[in-house]
């Protein structure tokens, strides 16, 4: 076994972290990027999930991104230009201010259909076709679609189907297994924690530590881990079990 040591820092950093309007990014930092395009990025580990999840797919010429990673002066503009053009309510529907984008992050990709015009704000993505293929095996590369029609009241922003969230694996499996959104996940694990088979035949158990001011000690057995912060409480924990 091995001791590992959190401050509470660390509570908003990690790839499942939760970033709305009532869970703002701390600072303005900008993450380790990859090019998705010639003029879009997405942070590392995202991008490579999903240029692996198109190619597995087939569909790199048929879906197009639209949107990745924005830095914090972007997302202001893009805010800004939508009140302007928008109005207030469209824009608290479907653009997150200042801060509050996981666009910010890199860990968010909105998507369409390849087509001669395509809508920045609110892209065509539809759930079936191609659309609808890489909605069913987005999961399997870490992917969730983060903004779900019945999940509006949780997740404060409208249906957005071309949206689609990384957080990797297991979590996008138990997440869309259970039909959550992101903002209950961290409940859901610390009411239990999960063991979820994954396809190498191995094991990972995932479970939620919740975190005070002075951070928290775990105790880890020796095998491979991941712990991100919620951006909130805690920390989720992932162990691969029967992993050297």
């Amino acid at each position: 076994m091995r001791t590992v040591r959190l401050s509470h820092a660390s509570v908003f950093e990690g790839p499942v972290r939760i970033i709305n309007r009532w869970s703002p990014l701390r600072g303005d930092t900008r993450p380790p990027l990859s090019f998705v395009s010639a003029d879009i990025q997405l942070e590392a580990k995202a991008c490579c999930a999903l240029q692996a999840c198109l190619q597995a797919v087939g569909l790199t010429k048929e879906i197009v991104p639209v949107s990745g990673w924005r830095s914090r002066a972007q997302q202001q503009q893009i805010w800004d230009e939508s009140l302007a053009e928008n109005g207030e309510s469209y824009t608290r529907c479907y653009v997150a201010p200042p801060a509050c984008s996981e666009h910010e992050a890199g860990l968010a990709i909105d998507l369409a259909k390849k087509a001669a015009h395509i809508d920045f704000i609110c892209p065509a993505f539809s759930y079936d076709g191609a659309c609808g293929l890489f909605r069913r095996e987005a999961a399997r590369f870490g992917f969730i679609e983060r903004y779900q029609k019945d999940k509006e009241a949780v997740t404060g922003i409208s249906a957005e189907p071309w949206h689609f969230r990384y957080v990797g694996l297991p979590h996008a499996r138990l997440i869309e297994e259970n039909g959550l959104c992101l903002e209950e996940y961290p409940g859901f694990l610390a009411a239990n924690a999960r063991r979820v088979s994954l396809a190498d035949g191995n094991t990972a158990r995932v479970f939620y530590v919740p975190c005070e001011r002075e951070g928290v000690t775990l105790t880890l057995p020796e095998t491979p881990f991941e712990i991100s912060g919620d951006n909130q409480k805690g920390f989720i924990v992932t162990v691969w079990e029967g992993c050297l």
